[in-house]
């Protein structure tokens, strides 16, 4: 949107409000909900009384940001960095936020030429810990370039650890990922991750709730996850101890109905416990992109079975296992003996001790038979035996 002097009147209300009221304020989320964005911009801007809800000392540290706000020369410093504002209601406005209720943003600062309505469609959360080991980088990674393979659009804070190695396996994979920030998207945090931020609006995008220049706090970042949750179709963490904020994303997304999904980890780390926890109150277990989107795409998108090696005798028939299971160990037996010990008879047992001696499991000894060695040998490494 333009900072132009015709700028619309509920567009430089809401850019005002959100130099004010803080991302996730409930009381001032009502506010606008019930009395609408431009009485409560008008009640701030005035001395008159306050809007019901907040104490005396509220009410004045919300006058005093108030009288400082500037939505023209915020929406000017937005146009200078490239930066849009979306309203609610609007055709680029993700209609899948307005699931937080009061809590809802006011609106978004977007960096980055994509539509963000539509590509919050069909976008997943990845999220986790930015302390993250090895393991944890890796997973997240792969997870971020197998989902933008299948045309998934990955989400995440930005942040070092898991969020980084999400959003660098999405773009690795020519894919689209969004960060969204705590601060303002006109001053990339962490600024380790300068050029990773960078490189995201240039091919994705980056969107927050705070104008321009605004900084990062601790509460900010907690509040920055309902809109990661609200935003996506599911949320999967990797890697998160019990006070990890990731696990804030994934309870916000349990809220909202999404689909809320963790990938597991050694026992021993207390870096996989919160995901463990997680996992033990009902998210869905994933270890691969395909696990994902048979949770969170379209009918009939299904992972893979799941299943070991297929062995050479998997693929004999029942009797015939049956006849090869009752040769004993080290020793040649005769028909009678293995067709008793096979329940069957002694001509079936020798008809199925031939079809064993064609495939090279068993030889002839006399008037015996015998498992072969490399049959034996086999049979513990898992491979046929000729």
């Amino acid at each position: 949107m333009s900072a132009g002097a015709g700028a619309d009147p509920d567009l430089l209300d809401r850019v005002f409000l959100t130099r004010v009221i803080e991302p996730g304020d409930e009381t001032g989320g009502r506010w606008v909900r019930e009395h609408g964005v431009r009485e409560v911009a008008r009640r701030l801007r005035a001395d008159g009384p306050a809007l019901p809800g907040v104490s005396a000392q509220r009410w004045a540290g919300l006058r005093a940001r108030a009288g400082r706000a500037d939505p023209h020369g915020d929406l000017a410093a937005a146009e200078a960095a490239g930066v849009r504002f979306v309203c609610p209601g609007t055709v680029e406005w993700p209609a899948q936020l307005d699931d937080l209720g009061a809590a809802r943003p006011l609106g978004l600062w977007v960096r980055g030429g994509p539509d963000l309505r539509m590509w919050a469609l069909r976008s997943v959360a990845v999220v986790g810990a930015r302390a993250c080991t090895e393991y944890g980088a890796h997973m997240a990674a792969t997870l971020a370039a197998g989902l933008a393979e299948r045309g998934w659009v990955v989400i995440s804070g930005g942040a070092y650890g898991v969020d980084g190695a999400a959003h660098r396996g999405a773009l690795g994979a020519g894919g689209a990922t969004v960060a969204v920030l705590a601060c303002g998207v006109d001053r990339p945090y962490p600024r380790g991750h300068t050029g990773l931020i960078t490189r995201i609006a240039g091919q994705g995008l980056v969107v927050g709730e705070l104008p321009p220049g605004e900084h990062p706090t601790p509460s900010r970042f907690i509040l920055r996850n309902r809109v990661i949750a609200a935003l996506t179709r599911g949320t999967v963490v990797v890697e998160a101890a019990h006070r990890s904020g990731s696990l804030v994303t994934a309870r916000a997304a349990q809220r909202l109905g999404r689909h809320t999904m963790g990938v597991p980890g050694p026992a021993t780390s207390g870096l996989s416990a919160g995901v463990h926890e997680l996992l033990r109150g009902g998210a869905a277990l994933v270890t691969d992109a395909a696990d994902v989107v048979e949770l969170v795409g379209a009918m009939g998108e299904l992972a893979p079975e799941r299943r070991g090696p297929v062995l050479p005798t998997d693929l004999l028939s029942g009797p015939a296992r049956q006849v090869l299971a009752a040769l004993p160990a080290g020793r040649a037996a005769p028909p009678s003996e293995i067709a008793r010990d096979a329940r069957t008879t002694e001509d079936d047992a020798i008809a199925r001790l031939y079809e064993l001696r064609a495939l090279g499991y068993v030889e002839r000894h006399d008037d015996g038979w015998k498992l072969t060695r490399q049959a034996v040998s086999s049979s513990r490494a898992g491979r046929p035996p000729c």
